[in-house]
């Protein structure tokens, strides 16, 4: 089945995929941007053998260049995941892979959870961190939680599978919460709108991310405050308050904790959804799937 993109193409598999095709050109090492140094830490690959690795995968294209975010033990014992941002004329776009103990082989693609409940844990930290808005009610058996980009186009095209979802599911409690991605040039602005409006109102969220979605076509990085504050006030919120707690330290704080919060049940594209804990990346399967899923998941909660 072939899966829909998402918001995040997946330049890093392609671009590893034409490097195996393809012997790289000569290119001098200055490609790579100026990247933290990695903690040391026995097991885990430097940041230098990284970089020439990225080097050899990227040098053929002289419109790639690449920032080397983090080097972390991943959640699999045995693997290092390294988390990149590869820069391209489309703008930043965060990847990531995993390279083996022996330091021999990179493996790209999802660690997923296993065992007899193999999403139980996700589901624990997810309702541990959740505050955006929410729809359905509090007690439901089964909890979606939206990770989703105000500015991310197939977010839009997503909703109204998740509204014929909710309409033919009462049993089902939905959260949304913001992942604005870095290449997306007004979506952390959008983010935090709506995280201030959930303080003041959560029918007015709602109303926001709606309105926001709909006007998505019109904004633009320069036009974004002054279309934002005018949908914040159709969905019945004071924008000269939203704008002004929108640029708070604490709320952008609050907006980058959601971002963690998906990064830490691996979301690296939107929309993503989880279904108490099991994730789904939606455009990726069919809607009467998708209503099994929670169907199933009603009739054997983990």
């Amino acid at each position: 089945m072939l899966r829909k993109l998402t918001c995040v193409s997946l330049v890093l598999i392609s671009s590893l995929l034409a490097g195996a095709q393809q012997k790289p050109a000569a290119k001098p090492a200055s490609t790579a941007t100026t990247a933290p140094k990695a903690k040391a830490s026995s097991g885990l690959p430097s940041e230098a053998t990284v970089n020439a690795f990225l080097q050899q995968t990227f040098g053929y294209n002289p419109q790639l260049s690449w920032r080397v975010q983090e080097i972390k033990p991943s959640a699999a014992q045995g693997l290092a995941e390294v988390d990149v941002v590869v820069v391209s004329p489309q703008g930043e776009q965060p990847n990531k892979f995993y390279v083996s103990a022996d330091g021999e082989h990179a493996l790209i693609g999802d660690i997923i959870p296993y065992g007899a409940h193999p999403f139980a844990a996700d589901f624990k930290r997810l309702k541990k961190g959740i505050d955006g808005p929410t729809r359905g009610p509090a007690d439901a058996p089964v909890v979606l939680v939206e990770f989703s980009d105000l500015q991310c186009p197939h977010c839009k095209e997503a909703q109204p599978t998740i509204e014929k979802l909710l309409s033919e599911e009462k049993n089902v409690r939905l959260v949304f919460q913001n992942f604005p991605l870095p290449m997306h040039n007004w979506a952390a602005r959008a983010a935090a709108y709506a995280d201030c409006i959930t303080r003041v109102s959560n029918d007015a969220a709602w109303k926001f991310i709606q309105g926001t979605y709909d006007a998505q076509a019109d904004l633009t990085e320069s036009n974004a405050d002054e279309k934002l504050n005018a949908i914040a006030d159709a969905a019945g919120a004071k924008s000269a308050d939203i704008a002004v707690c929108a640029a708070k330290s604490e709320t952008v704080g609050r907006v980058e904790r959601s971002v963690e919060l998906g990064r830490s049940v691996n979301v690296s594209s939107t929309p993503t959804i989880f279904i108490n804990g099991r994730s789904v990346s939606l455009g990726a399967i069919p809607y009467d799937s998708l209503k099994n899923l929670v169907d199933f998941t009603i009739q054997h909660p983990d």
